[in-house]
């Protein structure tokens, strides 16, 4: 989409209740214009908070100006802080990059800082442990996310899903009581300790309730209109993007609304037209 057409789907969406925007790809750091897709977003009537999600590869670069287009909330892929094993995971030496991006966000302290981590077998055990004393003096929300299921990702799947229902339990017993989440809040189950600055959150697509209190929506960088991360395919409204004249956009959203399920179907096994998240992002 041009910075036009997401304009109109900012402007679209906040008419129609929208109050929070969230940056994600892929990775969203690779526009040339994100700092004005960040800006446009921002200065939209009725949109009271923008995020993005990156790999942070380049954030000690690229804050400074996404916090002066008025960036609200930073939400950073760390998937382990053992140097190691982060560049096995991604292959790329980028660990401490990162971590310095974050001690700037935290210093200058407009914007919210998360950590996104995906739990894997193989990595979390001793992980676990190295983020909780990371916790201790650092106030970050560390979001552990269920490894989810896709279309090329099944054996992966299998060897390496771990429930977050587990670590909820020990959590729980070791002290940490849950926050009240206001309504724009994402799907994370979120956890505070009286002796750590940090958070900890908990994404559970698998667990029981957890398509509940869905209140998310997707629009590719195609212009398609993704009622669910699994669905089947995107609804293009390219088509509807191309006037100033918002209400054609506005009445076929509204419309392809009745079209969302009440569950993702993971639990069948059924991942829709998502053959891997970077296609569309967590």
């Amino acid at each position: 989409m041009s910075l036009t057409e997401i304009k109109r789907v900012a402007k679209a969406f906040a008419e129609l209740g929208t109050e929070k925007i969230r940056i994600t790809g892929g990775e969203p750091a690779l526009r040339k214009d994100l700092p004005e897709i960040i800006k446009a977003c921002k200065q939209t009537p009725g949109i009271k908070k923008v995020a993005i999600t990156t790999n942070g590869f380049k954030l000690p670069e690229h804050l400074p100006l996404w916090l002066d287009a008025g960036i609200d909330a930073i939400n950073v892929s760390i998937d382990s802080l053992d140097a190691r094993q982060f560049k096995i995971i991604t292959g790329h030496d980028k660990l401490q990059t990162i971590l310095k991006g974050i001690d700037m966000a935290l210093a200058d302290g407009r914007a919210q800082i998360k950590v996104n981590t995906v739990l894997m077998r193989e990595y979390s055990g001793k992980g676990i442990a190295q983020y909780l004393e990371w916790l201790k003096n650092t106030p970050v929300t560390l979001r552990f996310i269920e490894l989810m299921q896709t279309g090329d990702n099944q054996e992966f799947f299998n060897a390496q899903h771990v429930q977050g229902s587990r670590i909820k339990q020990n959590l729980i017993l070791d002290g940490w009581l849950p926050v009240i989440q206001d309504r724009a809040a994402g799907p994370a189950q979120e956890f505070y300790h009286p002796d750590y600055q940090g958070r900890i959150g908990l994404i559970m697509p698998y667990a029981k309730d957890f398509c509940d209190s869905c209140n998310r929506l997707r629009i590719s960088s195609s212009a398609k209109l993704h009622l669910c991360l699994f669905g089947e395919q995107g609804l293009s409204v390219r088509d509807e993007l191309q006037s100033d004249d918002l209400v054609p956009l506005q009445t076929k959203i509204i419309s392809l609304l009745n079209d969302k399920k009440a569950t993702h179907f993971l639990h069948e096994k059924l991942t829709g037209a998502t053959k891997h998240l970077a296609m569309l992002g967590g």
